[in-house]
Formats: structure tokens, sequence, C-alpha cells
């Protein structure tokens, strides 16, 4: 019987890009795909957050000025070099088995498609080959998932927060993932020739747990089943409480960086949380104040009744009542003109230059 030899990783070559946007992120794209040489020789996976209830024109408006052609993927094609594939509005983007996967999968961020569900996929599958890029966008999508291509042995390039139309999202991932490469949009596509040309280190030895984590979550957002999957065992569980379903959250540690998953698969990071949770408390008091207003409406209409039918005593008490009702009403109306929308982000919105 003859030996065959496991393919070495150092005659492999990093031919898988994932690359993350959100806000301002439309433009970017342009810019930078226009400039990819027609030979670029590895396959370029995006995901670019976009409405989920509207057709994206996202691959028509990139190959206009590609030299490259640029698709929505169907789920279960077979990945092929110099192609760039787009993820469609309101499905995961993932990559397995050198196949591209649509999948509805929980949302992660409050967003599906999710940048940290791409970057996951990659980091578990092909480790040293993927070079992960994070460009403009608000929030932090894209941070855990280019943590994880880091610690799989990718390379990690973050758009310059001082280049970006949004700076949020790449100042974020700085704060959490030490980059390989930290350049403005107009060096990226030079720098991915250059480094699509390198072969790749050895893949770094990973805990078993850390594995397991990632495989865990590309699962869910393949198949939407954390529960069985036993999330919340990877994790510590906590007194939070999912925005999407009111699941129990789970604490995940990823290096310095905190996120939650709840038991049935959705996802969110400390800013993403806040965020969520402040929206939801100004949800709650714009019905509180319907509420009371609506309930002053109707005590001066039962009291116009009163009065109408000369019965002033009685209809006094019920304008008083009204009177109540409407000036709690305004003081719920000041409190959500000064309540204040809070993430993760407010430290680093404190100290933007205005």
């Amino acid at each position: 019987m003859t030996h065959v030899p496991k393919r070495s990783s150092r005659k492999l070559k990093r031919d898988i890009i994932v690359i993350g946007a959100s806000a301002g992120g439309v433009e970017a794209l342009l810019k930078f795909v226009r400039s990819l040489p027609h030979d670029f020789p590895a396959s370029i996976f995006v995901v670019q957050h976009v409405a989920p209830y509207a057709p994206s024109l996202l691959p028509e408006l990139l190959g206009h000025v590609s030299a490259l052609p640029v698709k929505h993927p169907k789920d279960g094609e077979l990945i092929r070099p110099g192609i760039i594939y787009v993820a469609p509005p309101d499905q995961h983007l993932l990559i397995e088995d050198d196949k591209v996967l649509v999948k509805r999968g929980p949302k992660e961020n409050r967003f599906r498609p999710s940048i940290d569900a791409l970057f996951r996929s990659a980091a578990y599958g092909y480790g040293p080959r993927v070079i992960g890029v994070v460009l403009t966008g608000y929030l932090d999508d894209g941070t855990s998932g280019l943590w994880s291509v880091k610690r799989m042995g990718g390379v990690v390039i973050v758009q310059n927060p001082q280049d970006a139309s949004f700076p949020d999202m790449p100042a974020n991932a700085l704060e959490f993932v030490e980059p390989d490469y930290l350049t403005p949009l107009a060096e990226l596509s030079g720098l991915l020739v250059r480094l699509t040309a390198e072969l790749v280190p050895h893949k770094p030895k990973i805990a078993k747990a850390d594995l397991e984590r990632l495989r865990i979550e590309l699962t869910i957002a393949k198949h939407d089943n954390a529960f069985e999957l036993g999330i919340i065992e990877q994790g510590e569980p906590t007194a939070f409480t999912c925005p999407d379903c009111h699941g129990a959250l789970t604490q995940l540690i990823e290096g310095n960086l905190i996120r939650y998953r709840c038991h049935t698969g959705h996802a969110y990071t400390i800013s993403a949380l806040l965020s969520e949770v402040s929206e939801s408390v100004e949800s709650m008091l714009y019905q509180s104040m319907r509420g009371l207003e609506e309930t002053k409406m109707l005590l001066e209409s039962i009291g116009e009744h009163f009065a109408d039918t000369e019965q002033q005593a009685i209809a006094k008490m019920f304008f008083q009542k009204a009177d109540v009702a409407g000036q709690q009403a305004r003081l719920v109306h000041d409190s959500i003109f000064k309540h204040e929308i809070v993430s993760g982000d407010l430290k680093y919105q404190n100290n933007k230059p205005s």
C-alpha cells in the first residue's frame, strides 16, 4: 500500500478573504472592488448589512465596476477562486467543506446576515488560509469573528478608523483584536494581492474547548438549534434575557471580549445588547405615554358627559383626574427626550471630534 502524505499547510496560500461592512460600506466596497485585478487568485466573501425586506442590488452595483464576477451565491454551491460572493438579505453567508452556505439561522447583534457568523465559519474551516477584513460601520459586528480569525491563525486587517466614513466598527475591532495590518481603504487591494501570494504558516494549536465552541456556533448559524447543542454549557449563565425572544442569556468570553447567547441562538456583544435594551426602554416609555394620554382623553370624555347632564361635582372629579394623567404623561414625555441610547460605543462617541 502506497502511503500518501497529508497536504502540508506550507504549500497552501491565503485564498479565503472575508470582508464585513455596515454603514458607509457600499461606497467603500465599490472603491475596493474597482481596484482588484482581473486575475485575483482568492475567493472573496462579503457581508454588507442591508435591509431584510427588500432585494439587494449590491452584486449588480459591484459587478458594474469590478473586473471579477460578483454574485449572490446559492446554498451549497462550490467555492471558486476569483469570485466575489455577497450575502443575500436576511440570510447568513457561511463557508464549509469548500461550499458556500446560505442559511437563515438566528440573528447576531440584531443582524442577518452577520459578519461574525461568516468570519467564524471561515476561521473554523480554513484557519491560516483566511484573511479577515473589517471596514466602515456602526457598533461592533465583526469584532468577535475577527478574534476567531486571529485565534485560528488567519490574517487580520482593519480599515484605519480615521479613513472610515463610520469609524465605530473598525475602532471596536481594534479595541479587542490586534490587527496584522491597519490600512486605509485605498491600499487594501494591493495588500491583499501581496498576502494571497504568500504561503500560509502552520496551523496554531487550539484548545479543544475553543474548537468545540466554534463548531457549535457555526452549527447554530446553519440550523438554529442552540438548545440541543448545549450552548448554555459553553459559558456562564446570567440574569439577563434576550431582547429578541426573552430567553436566558449565557455569557461567553473571547480574550477580553464579552458576548452573550440565548438558548435559542440569538447572539449579542455588550454594545449590541446595551443598544437593544435602551431602545426597548424607549419603546416602553412611548407605550406608557400613549396609555396615559388615552387615559386623559377618556377621563375628559366622561367629565364632559357629566357636565352636560349638569352633574358638576362628578364632572369636576373626572376633570381633575384627567389633569393628573396629563401631568404624568408630560413627565414620561420629558423622560423620553432625555433618554439616551446607550451602547459600548458611548465612550468612543463621546470622544469623537466635533
